[in-house]
């Protein structure tokens, strides 16, 4: 599902030179989790935006099922991310004139899903979640905790192949947090995600 070929990545700042990833080398298979630990300013989001497309290292590869997302243009990126990737970000990054319902439909609309389809995924997913009824607020009307949940529906709306998150339960409490952990488990045996 993921390999990981020595990648590397070194960022040049007015500090000097950091190197943020340094030789990094995995392979998970599907359906794995993984959970990265270390102090701030280890290198954990630099090496989730080369997961993920976002970033590019300055050596190494990132193998998706068989493909090579430092190799692909602009545009075959572009539909990878869509398709194959859900992103669970350290901030949100809710559209804020968006709905909560309209966030998180957004990656089933670019890919193709709409109507009816796509209101009962909507639906199952705020169910899901806790948040049967919020779909017609704004994201200014939620609480940290409730942000964060709507941002993992989203990031999953679509059934991605890789979910990537950045300290998803950073603003969560306890209990939330572990619901989410173990959201995050059950995904990924019953999709392979």
């Amino acid at each position: 599902m993921l390999d990981v070929l020595h990648l590397s990545k070194t960022f040049r700042s007015g500090r000097g030179s950091v190197s943020a990833l340094k030789d990094i080398s995995f392979h998970l298979n599907a359906g794995e989790s993984v959970m990265l630990i270390g102090k701030s300013g280890s290198g954990k989001t630099t090496l989730l935006n080369c997961l993920g497309g976002l970033e590019k290292p300055d050596t190494g590869r990132v193998m998706c099922g068989g493909v090579d997302i430092n190799a692909l243009t602009a545009h075959e990126l572009s539909l990878f991310h869509r398709s194959r990737v859900g992103f669970v970000f350290q901030s949100s990054n809710l559209i804020s004139y968006l709905t909560v319902k309209e966030n998180i439909s957004i990656p089933l609309e670019l890919n193709g899903i709409s109507g009816l389809t796509r209101d009962r995924r909507v639906l199952e997913l705020l169910s899901e979640i806790g948040l049967s009824g919020v779909g017609g607020a704004f994201p200014r009307e939620l609480s940290g905790g409730e942000t964060q949940r709507v941002a993992f529906a989203r990031a999953i709306a679509h059934g991605p192949a890789l979910l990537l998150a950045d300290e998803p339960t950073a603003s969560l409490d306890s209990a939330t947090a572990g619901q989410l952990i173990q959201w995050i488990r059950d995904l990924s045996l019953k999709q392979g995600c």
